[in-house]
């Protein structure tokens, strides 16, 4: 495929995923003049930069350079999560691979005792939600504090400082999101 192709093959990633081109540029370590150019067949990208392009995207190298249609969903199996810790006692899994387009979502386990941190912090300007799943969790936003248990759910916005902590006897299960996604 030229080109032309590859560079039709990244615009149709691109939006199937809600993405800018400054935002795919920016993951992808291109400036979006670039990558217009790309995606209307006036520039040739070299392998090392369609690999960043094809990671910024959570596609493989040959999806860019194969003629054919993007898929609509994008599907994450259990068994491939990727896993990160996030502090001690917390680990997430990932239940959306970037990009994540308009929102970052993930399984987490705090062990008893596990806190996002010692501290409260802030990121980003976007909504974060907290559903638990299983056993329970103390979330404190700034001055107040709320116990959740199974079924419980909270919204509030990244730029409130704020903790999670599981004060129970037994794993918390989580899910998390936040929307737009936001920097850790």
């Amino acid at each position: 495929m030229g080109d032309e192709g590859v560079g039709e093959q990244v615009r149709r990633y691109r939006r199937a995923r809600r993405m800018s081109q400054r935002a795919l540029g920016a993951q992808a370590g291109v400036t979006s003049g670039f990558l217009s150019q790309l995606e209307t067949g006036r520039a040739n990208a070299s392998v090392a930069t369609l690999r960043r392009l094809a990671d910024a995207l959570g596609v493989s190298l040959g999806d860019l350079v194969a003629p054919g249609p993007v898929p609509a969903g994008r599907v994450v199996r259990a068994d491939r999560r990727r896993r990160f810790s996030a502090s001690d006692g917390m680990v997430k899994w990932f239940l959306t691979e970037p990009p994540h387009g308009h929102v970052e979502m993930y399984a987490v386990t705090i062990e008893p005792g596990g806190s996002t941190g010692p501290r409260q912090y802030r990121h980003g300007d976007a909504e974060e939600v907290i559903l638990v799943i299983a056993g329970a969790v103390r979330v404190e936003l700034e001055d107040e504090a709320y116990d959740l248990g199974p079924g419980d759910s909270i919204v509030f916005p990244t730029s409130t400082p704020h903790r999670v902590a599981n004060l129970g006897d037994a794993d918390a299960e989580l899910v998390w999101v936040n929307s737009p996604p936001t920097p850790e």
